[in-house]
């Protein structure tokens, strides 16, 4: 029997709440069912967000090179794991194992960029055109990003939106592509297992 996938939310896999699920299979052999998938819809999104902004008021205050600390672990997560990420996106989107190894390689690539971006993001100091004046600029998180994703590089592309939101203090609702809902499981998983807060 397929396993059935929730949506996670406010710390849980939860199903969506009118519990209509989808098919998920793989289009070069239609009888492999990769899985039931949450058929979401407005209330689920207001569930994802309302949960966002409270992790959003403990996240903003983690300190940016800590922040870098989970992305790191993320990428090491996915770089140890990047053959059988491959291969579940090979089965699920039909894209040729040398295409998917290296859109995991993005993943891959993006979480330690972003991770050693967590003790750059410095503010600025400018002259003032006032005698008396002091002009300082300083990066703060601004709230929830919403991220909805394609199905083509369905690891590079998410972690191209999330990484950056997530370093530099902000929350995020994710949703994958409906062709590729498994891989945006996988991510969300690695992040989870790094240390991001489930809430």
């Amino acid at each position: 029997m397929a396993k059935t996938f929730k949506n996670f939310i406010a710390g849980r896999w939860v199903a969506p709440l009118s519990g209509d699920m989808y098919e998920n299979r793989n289009p070069a052999n239609w009888g492999d069912l990769i899985g039931r998938f949450p058929k979401s819809g407005p209330k689920d999104v207001d569930r994802a967000v309302t949960s966002a902004q409270k992790g959003f008021e403990l996240w903003k205050r983690t300190p940016a090179p800590a922040r870098g600390d989970v992305l790191r672990r993320v990428g090491d997560i996915l770089a140890s794991r990047k053959e059988e990420i491959a291969r579940a996106m090979t089965r699920e989107m039909g894209k040729v194992l040398a295409e998917t190894r290296g859109d995991v390689q993005e993943g891959i690539d993006t979480a330690y960029y972003a991770a050693s971006e967590g003790r750059r993001l410095f503010g600025h100091t400018v002259p003032s055109e006032l005698r008396s004046k002091w002009a300082m600029s300083y990066r703060r998180p601004i709230g929830v990003a919403g991220i909805i994703t394609p199905f083509n590089f369905p690891m590079a592309i998410p972690t191209w939106k999330i990484f950056p939101a997530l370093l530099c203090g902000n929350a995020v609702v994710f949703k994958p592509s409906a062709d590729v809902p498994h891989t945006g499981t996988l991510l969300v998983e690695a992040l989870l297992e790094a240390g991001l807060p489930p809430e």
